[in-house]
């Protein structure tokens, strides 16, 4: 019992150490990428995605890039811009890009996994970009994209386009932190819930577990093709079951990488964030089940191609991370005064700055406008809600013991 204790202490120390390390990027990222979604409208991004070609794709992943990181977000996105007329390829290249090719995810990738894992997230991302489109363009689904498309019933032609002197005007700021707010609204749940099983993974399971779901993990050398093949494979199977988006599975590939899984199985863990089951699940309301099931077939097995395409880039040029060189996240000294808690402390400023802006629209708005909050969440909102309750009891029990067995060392 008192092992288990001990064990339940470092976990929760270990989760909230994750998310201090990470927090100033999070709110960096997301405060850019606020400030893009509010300049550029969807109607400029409709306008230049209309084809099945290279430039439209080309567009779709440089639109995709300025825009969210959440992947519930970039699938409301992805479906409003295939409604309005852009191309599927190009729709697929915007989410794509906006779960994988974000400032934020560079910027939390580089604290937890280092430069290599950055260089395979952005490259990486570009190759599973052209690969979907490689594979849309070879299985021509024309049918399944009919039956896709839906008129969209947002009418958005009127909307004001914005302009860099836009950027002196307080509107302009109100609408930033609303964005900002609703950003960590939409992914709040997937970082808590994947921080908070970062720590417990960490904490609790042992390496054996690894080396028996990993083929090649705990053995001399490096593992073969086949090995990389079933790491590529096992790592979004993985994902698939834990429910969490792009921003909340980092430290998990961190955990993933200290325990010796290859470069390829954590670069397939890390893209598989648009096929967890509660995406496949959104995609089949939007789309149909067949389609869901087409773009869920696609991104798996392009992913896996990229991952491996990218672990023997790297290796060609002896590039590829030594994860005995690696110092994990899990042994470093979190609470440090450094760069990072200076950095912590300005971003939670400059959060608090943006909460302040949207309570004022938000105001102006209550002022202007009666709503109804009424309705029932769905059972996946209420799945998600319980895990979140069951992951602060987690969090604060811990944490509980951890000071406590601290304090009796002194």
């Amino acid at each position: 019992m008192e092992n288990f204790l001990s064990l339940w202490g470092e976990s929760a120390y270990t989760s909230l150490g994750f998310f201090w390390m990470a927090l100033w990027a999070f709110v960096l990222g997301y405060l850019i990428s606020s400030l893009i979604q509010v300049l550029i409208t969807k109607r400029r991004m409709r306008k230049a995605m209309g084809g099945n070609d290279l430039k439209s794709v080309s567009l779709g992943t440089f639109f995709g890039f300025i825009s969210s990181s959440c992947s519930f977000a970039a699938l409301s996105t992805t479906r409003a811009l295939f409604n309005k007329g852009a191309a599927f390829s190009a729709s697929m290249a915007f989410m794509l890009a906006s779960t994988n090719l974000v400032i934020e995810l560079g910027f939390v990738i580089s604290i937890f996994l280092g430069w290599q894992f950055v260089v395979g997230e952005y490259v990486g991302g570009l190759l599973l970009i052209l690969f979907v489109w490689l594979f849309i363009t070879l299985t021509n689904p024309k049918n399944l994209i009919k039956n896709a498309r839906k008129e969209d019933e947002e009418d958005d032609e009127h909307q004001h386009e914005s302009t860099l002197s836009d950027l002196f005007s307080k509107d302009t700021w109100q609408k930033v932190g609303q964005k900002y707010v609703m950003e960590w609204q939409m992914v709040w749940q997937d970082v808590l819930i994947g921080f908070t099983v970062a720590g417990v993974i960490s904490a609790f399971v042992p390496s054996a577990f690894f080396e028996w779901l990993f083929i090649g993990v705990g053995t001399e050398g490096d593992p073969g093709f086949w090995s990389l093949l079933q790491q590529a494979i096992v790592g979004p199977v993985a994902a698939f079951f834990t429910f969490i988006g792009s921003m909340g599975n980092i430290p998990l590939a961190a955990v993933l990488f200290g325990e010796g899984v290859a470069f390829a199985g954590v670069m397939a863990f890390i893209f598989s964030d648009l096929i967890v089951l509660p995406v496949v699940k959104i995609n089949a309301r939007y789309y149909g089940w067949k389609m869901a099931l087409y773009i869920t077939l696609m991104l798996f097995t392009c992913l896996v191609a990229a991952s491996l395409a990218m672990h023997y880039g790297l290796l060609a040029f002896d590039l590829l991370p030594d994860a005995s060189q690696w110092s994990s996240p899990a042994e470093q000294q979190h609470f440090k005064l450094d760069y990072g808690f200076v950095l912590n402390l300005i971003f939670l400023l400059l959060s608090v700055v943006m909460v302040v802006l949207w309570r004022q629209k938000q105001k102006e708005h209550e002022h202007h406008h009666h709503h109804d909050h009424g309705g029932g969440s769905s059972l996946g909102d209420k799945v998600m809600n319980g895990l979140c309750g069951i992951s602060v009891l987690w969090l604060l029990g811990g944490i509980g013991f951890y000071l406590t067995s601290s304090a009796g060392q002194f």
